[in-house]
């Protein structure tokens, strides 16, 4: 049986890059003693206030998110600045997500992943 934990993690002032590969690794649960590759074993992770999160140097306005929507004409961009006001909460999901392998697993462990624009969450403590 495993045994999942919760972690509360305040983004506040925080370097995106660096909560991103701390909150991978807790939803991968390579923090356990039990870690196997191919078991889903991981925690569950609850992100505050992610509209103060903070990017180095100039991402802010040249860093681009691209998608294609497979049709003529699809392809958008949008920058960290623009994302940031339409959905701040994406911006760390994002970052999480490219961080866990790539596999089956990848899904399940992203649902664990709570994100919150404020400090205000249904989660228990804070």
């Amino acid at each position: 049986m495993i045994k999942r934990n919760w972690h509360y993690l305040d983004a506040k002032d925080q370097i995106l890059g660096r909560i991103s590969t701390q909150i991978a690794r807790w939803l991968i649960g390579k923090q356990k003693v039990d870690y196997l590759p191919n078991l889903d074993g991981g925690d569950y992770v609850v992100v505050t206030n992610s509209d103060e999160v903070k990017v180095t140097g100039k991402k802010e306005l040249n860093k681009f998110y691209y998608r294609h929507s497979n049709y003529p004409g699809g392809f958008k961009k949008i920058s960290v600045q623009e994302q940031r006001v339409k959905d701040s909460r994406q911006l760390i999901v994002h970052a999480v997500s490219k961080m866990l392998p790539k596999n089956k697993l990848r899904a399940d462990r992203l649902v664990r992943l709570k994100v919150f624009k404020g400090s205000e969450h249904p989660y228990g403590k804070n």
